[in-house]
């Protein structure tokens, strides 16, 4: 049987765990944002990089409420100076000031997770579903010199 508090909070112990994983991604880059307004379930999926030497981390959301993505139009990459994923409880509980005017909030609203990306280009969302993943198909270096992971060779020669 669950714990009525631990499943409670569940969702925000989810955002708090995907806000340390995001943490050390300052200094990344935001290599591909991909926003599917279309399907069943809308979706964003942004790929962040350092380089070759990293797996790139992927950070998708998916029920949509708020997107914002400003990139000035003379930035090509854009590196990110802060990021942060904070959770958004439900009615009555309340939520930080800088998250209020993104979404209307009404009783029945779930609890909701808001992704601020900031540097020469942003990028905010608040989502009901946030799911994070390392694209492992990029190299890594794993210790000194030695180069691991799984590549992919697409095209022909």
């Amino acid at each position: 049987m669950t714990d009525t508090t631990e499943a409670r909070d569940a969702f925000k112990n989810r955002c708090t765990n995907a806000a340390r994983t995001l943490a050390p991604c300052v200094g990344y880059f935001i290599s591909r944002i991909s926003f599917d307004a279309f399907a069943e379930e809308d979706s964003l999926e942004i790929t962040l990089r350092e380089g070759p030497w990293k797996p790139d981390v992927v950070i998708a959301l998916s029920n949509l409420r708020y997107v914002s993505v400003d990139k000035p139009p003379q930035i090509v990459g854009s590196f990110i100076d802060e990021i942060s994923l904070v959770h958004l409880p439900k009615l009555p509980h309340s939520w930080p000031a800088e998250a209020d005017g993104r979404v209307r909030r009404f009783d029945g609203l779930g609890e909701l997770v808001w992704l601020r990306i900031v540097g020469p280009a942003e990028v905010e969302a608040v989502a009901s579903t946030v799911t994070l993943h390392r694209d492992e198909r990029r190299p890594s270096l794993d210790g000194p010199g030695r180069l691991t992971g799984r590549f992919v060779r697409e095209g022909a020669d």
